[in-house]
């Protein structure tokens, strides 16, 4: 079972029952089987509630695997968007004038039977993929670091339903790959490595033809199970294939034009609200409203970034910002959590040195030396950086660290490989969600 069948069927399910709970509400509350005038009253209008739900849920990554198999992380995500989606929910039936009903009892059984049924659901999920899903077979062919690493998150991550095993490290056994994969059921083939022989690795994999297998490149397995491009797997080759630029130009101008109207109507309604932000930012502490840096744009352009300023400015080294770092003044917190502090970069969109979504852009000084340590990090300049991109909402803080970057770099190539209006949308909401949650930093 794919990644996305296991989502499809969460999805199904929670839609079964969102409607299964709302029949048991009516149930308890009317006491009756015979209900058929009541659903009819109510299902439509719940029918709104069923997709605020689905909608909060989605884009608080309760439908991410990696989150749905993660019990802390999964119950945190769970009570936010319980409390976002009741609210929606209360939000809806009073502000709707054509309603006819006004359920107040009603929503409160409905959410409690709701979650009731969607954590037996859940745990009953994560059984089956855990217990009784039949796990895919791999043979992995590669003696490498990345090979390893691999087979740890294979481990690590069983919801993912692959398992190796047969790691092949030595070209001599390549003679016996047809009998191997019958032998031990196998039924994909990733090839990290060619092991010194090119000749006998197409051999053996031609070979293995007539067993109907599935055949991946390391990357290209490594970006459908993490949503990642690893870069120290990947060459000059790999641009080639997979960065059609021209391909995109539809999709460029659309985003130019969209970063633009949208920048200039939060522009517009955000200005009377600056002259209030400066003042408490002014009172305090000592400094500049506006906090400017040169930062790397699209093809290495330098670029002034604007921000309103959370730091202090005495004793300040400018070095990048640590967890709980003694710099950032009271009001600046404030405004961090709140993202107010980048509200000003919607100047930098509307001149077109930035988009709302993309990687995030650093310093020259930082990119000189992350790009002689890291392997194509200039890459990531190939399209405008962003307000928040595909790594941000990854649910881990990358620093300017080199491993961080590493992390970090593999999120960039893939947006950069699959960005899209779909894509860009989901970003978005995610980014509202962490936003709205207060999480991240």
């Amino acid at each position: 079972m794919t990644k996305q069948l296991k989502k499809f069927c969460l999805l199904l399910g929670d839609i079964f029952l969102l409607n299964f709970a709302l029949y048991l509400t009516l149930v308890l509350r009317y006491q009756s089987l015979d209900i058929n005038l009541l659903w009819q009253k109510h299902w439509p209008h719940f029918l709104v509630v069923f997709a605020i739900w689905l909608i909060v849920f989605y884009i608080n990554n309760l439908y991410n695997l990696n989150v749905v198999n993660s019990g802390r992380r999964f119950n945190r995500l769970l009570v936010n968007s319980t409390l976002v989606s009741s609210a929606l929910s209360a939000l809806y039936f009073y502000l709707n004038v054509k309603s006819d009903i006004t359920p107040r009892t009603n929503l409160i059984i409905f959410i409690v039977i709701f979650l009731i049924l969607f954590l037996a659901w859940r745990f009953l999920f994560n059984a089956i993929i855990k217990t009784y899903l039949p796990k895919n077979n791999l043979a992995i062919i590669g003696d490498k670091r990345s090979v390893s690493n691999l087979i740890n998150n294979l481990k690590d991550h069983p919801h993912w339903g692959y398992q190796a095993a047969i790691i092949i490290k030595s070209v001599d056994v390549l003679n016996n790959l047809p009998a191997l994969i019958q032998e031990k059921n196998i039924k994909t083939i990733v090839v990290a490595d060619n092991l010194g022989s090119p000749e006998k690795l197409n051999q053996a994999l031609f070979d293995c033809l007539p067993n109907k297998l599935d055949y991946f490149n390391f990357p290209d397995f490594y970006e459908l199970l993490t949503g990642k491009i690893p870069v120290e797997d990947i060459d000059q080759s790999w641009f080639i294939d997979n960065l059609n630029s021209g391909q995109k130009n539809g999709f460029t101008i659309f985003k130019r034009v969209f970063d633009f109207i949208l920048a200039l109507i939060i522009l517009i309604i955000s200005l009377p609200f600056w002259p209030l932000i400066a003042l408490v930012i002014k009172i305090n502490s000592r400094g500049p409203v506006f906090f400017y840096q040169n930062r790397l744009g699209q093809n290495g352009k330098n670029f002034k970034l604007i921000k309103f300023r959370s730091m202090r400015v005495r004793g300040n080294d400018f070095s990048p910002t640590l967890e709980n770092d003694y710099r950032v003044t009271y009001s600046g917190k404030i405004l961090r959590n709140t993202r107010l502090d980048e509200i000003p970069q919607v100047i930098n969109i509307l001149k077109g040195e930035m988009s709302f979504i993309g990687p995030r852009p650093e310093r020259p000084d930082l990119a000189e030396y992350l790009s002689k340590e890291i392997p194509f990090y200039r890459t990531r300049l190939l399209i405008k950086p962003g307000l928040t991109g595909w790594d941000q909402i990854s649910g881990q803080y990358h620093s300017p660290s080199l491993e961080d970057t590493w992390e970090k770099l593999q999120y960039d190539l893939y947006y950069l490989k699959h960005r899209s209006l779909y894509l860009d949308a989901t970003i978005a909401l995610k980014t509202l969600a962490i936003i709205l949650s207060r999480s991240g930093r």
